[in-house]
């Protein structure tokens, strides 16, 4: 009896996980690629505002030292 739950609560399980895969709408590649581009120029972007903000620190920190 205990075996049979089992067969049956896998069987159950798999039915439901291909039903929730069947809801995922997934990205089209043009979205992707938008997504992508706006990931990397604000990561650029914060690269250099996180440098900036790096020598400026550097730079004071240097004269008070001084």
């Amino acid at each position: 009896m205990a075996e049979a739950k089992k067969k049956g609560g896998l069987k159950n399980w798999w039915t439901g996980l291909k039903a929730e895969f069947s809801k995922i709408i997934w990205p089209t590649k043009a979205s992707i690629i938008k997504q992508t581009v706006v990931v990397v120029i604000v990561t650029v972007i914060m690269g250099v505002l996180i440098g900036m903000i790096d020598q400026v620190v550097q730079f004071g920190l240097t004269n008070i030292m001084k």
